[in-house]
C-alpha cells in the first residue's frame, strides 16, 4: 500500500493583515486542551499527587471546568485595549496554577479531617516511594525556581 502523502501546509493566513492574530482569547480548542490537562493532573500519579493525592476522575473533571473559567474570567477582566496578549495569557496561566494548588490543598485538608480511618488502609503510592520522594524534595528541591 502507497503511503499518502504528506498533507499540505499552508504558510499564508486566510485574513491578510497578520496583525489582527491575537494569542487572546485562546481559542475553545485551546481551552478544551487545557481543562483535559488539568484533568491528568488532578486524577494521575504526579509531583501534586505525591503529596496531596488524587482526585477521581468526575471530581477531577468538574474541577478542573471551573479552574479554567475562573483563571479565563480572571484573565479577561484583566485585559487592556493596549495588552499584546502576552500578559492575559501570563495571568491565565498564573490563575490556573494558583487555583489548581487551592484545590489540591483544599480538598487533602478536608480529606484529611474527614477520613482519619482511612489513614491507613490504602495508600495510592507505595509508601517507601513515596517516603523517599518526599525526603528529597524536603532535602533540596531544585525544580522550583522562583522567576
Amino acid at each position: 500500500m502507497a503511503t499518502p502523502p504528506p498533507p499540505h501546509h499552508h504558510h499564508h493566513h486566510n485574513n491578510t493583515n497578520t496583525l489582527a492574530f491575537s494569542i487572546w482569547p485562546p481559542t475553545q480548542r485551546t481551552r478544551d486542551a487545557v481543562v483535559s490537562r488539568l484533568v491528568e493532573t488532578l486524577s494521575k500519579q504526579s509531583i501534586l499527587s505525591k503529596r496531596y493525592g488524587t482526585l477521581p476522575s468526575d471530581e477531577a473533571s468538574s474541577a478542573a471546568r471551573l479552574i479554567e473559567e475562573e483563571a479565563f474570567s480572571a484573565a479577561a477582566a484583566s485585559a487592556s485595549a493596549e495588552d499584546d496578549g502576552i500578559e492575559i495569557l501570563q495571568v491565565y496561566s498564573r490563575e490556573i496554577s494558583r487555583r489548581m494548588l487551592d484545590t489540591v490543598k483544599t480538598r487533602a485538608s478536608s480529606a484529611a479531617a474527614s477520613s482519619v480511618d482511612d489513614a491507613g488502609a490504602a495508600p495510592q503510592t507505595p509508601s517507601l516511594e513515596a517516603a523517599s520522594a518526599t525526603a528529597a524534595s524536603e532535602d533540596n528541591s531544585p525544580t522550583v525556581t522562583e522567576s
